[in-house]
């Protein structure tokens, strides 16, 4: 495929990052090399926030394609992180400065997390257009302080490629001048049961892991038979960075249950379910491309928004 800009896109994906890996394939990610040849920039998006496909996208497809991530580029909205502080999506457009830095709390997490695979991060504000500029440079200020190698206002959405400049410098400038040291969040011969902890821990900020029904005696059956050594694909809601979808912002000190767990030979990995979680996507019973058609008399595409 092509933007309207005709830059290539290639769209070669699987299931959401909430139940599965969330990312394009390693094919596409080759593919793209070659097609921008040495020197130039790759970009590859990782489903929902980066305690999901990003997380994914390193521990497990770092991992089978051998591929190093040079950066790592956090999207954020002002409105998603006043919704983390409690305040209601009705109510996103109301500057509220003291909830937005409650709410940055979150952010600050997915910051410090990138540092923990060696990955420089820049984050991008993806701007509305009742977004403050209060609000946005104190978020800036906060991100930056947290450790964010940059922190750029975007427009694409409005201006399209060019709306989007100073974010492309940004992730060129920071692969120039903070090379990645990238390392992946934990080594095959962890145990499956360290490994789950280990970025229930680091990555959720979790106290604890309890395992319920027979997911012990799956696990030690799993290991039995070699697959032990496979990564973790953790199946959780994407709301939160816990297992409850109610807990925002930078939630720490509560304890991850794991209903079940089950394995993906082919693929390599072993997927846990943390709390309730169900691995079918929410897709319409009708797509939305059934309402996309074009206007013969003009030419126009309807139907789009």
């Amino acid at each position: 495929m092509q933007t309207l800009e005709r830059t290539p896109v290639l769209v070669h994906a699987g299931p959401f990052g909430n139940i599965a890996h969330g990312n394009s394939s390693i094919i596409a990610d080759e593919v793209a090399l070659r097609l921008v040849g040495e020197g130039g920039f790759v970009l590859t998006e990782a489903g929902f926030g980066a305690d999901m496909g990003c997380e994914k996208f390193f521990n497990i497809k770092c991992r089978a394609s051998g591929l190093k991530p040079d950066c790592a580029v956090i999207v954020a909205t002002v409105r998603a992180l006043k919704f983390h502080a409690g305040v209601d999506p009705s109510n996103a457009s109301i500057v509220n400065l003291e909830a937005l830095e409650k709410g940055t709390a979150n952010l600050i997490r997915h910051i410090e997390n990138m540092g923990k695979f060696g990955v420089p991060a820049v984050v991008v504000l993806n701007k509305f257009n009742t977004d403050a500029d209060e609000e946005l440079e104190l978020v800036k200020g906060l991100a930056k302080k947290a450790g964010a190698f940059d922190v750029v206002v975007s427009e694409h959405w409005a201006k399209g490629g060019a709306g989007a400049i100073e974010a492309a410098e940004a992730v060129v400038k920071a692969t120039e001048t903070c090379p990645a040291n990238f390392e992946f969040l934990y080594p095959d011969s962890m145990t499956i049961k360290e490994k789950i902890e280990r970025v229930c821990k680091e990555i959720y900020g979790a106290a604890g892991v309890e395992y319920f029904n027979d997911t012990e005696a799956k696990i030690a059956d799993f290991e039995s038979r070699g697959y032990g050594k496979f990564p973790v694909c953790m199946a959780k809601t994407q709301y939160s960075f816990s297992h409850d979808p109610t807990l925002k912002g930078a939630p720490t000190g509560f304890t991850v249950p794991i209903k079940d767990i089950r394995v993906s030979v082919g693929a390599q990995f072993v997927f846990p379910f943390l709390g309730e979680i169900s691995t079918m996507p929410g897709l319409p019973t009708r797509p939305a491309y059934y309402g996309i058609d074009i206007d013969e008399e003009t030419g126009a595409v309807i139907g789009l928004s």
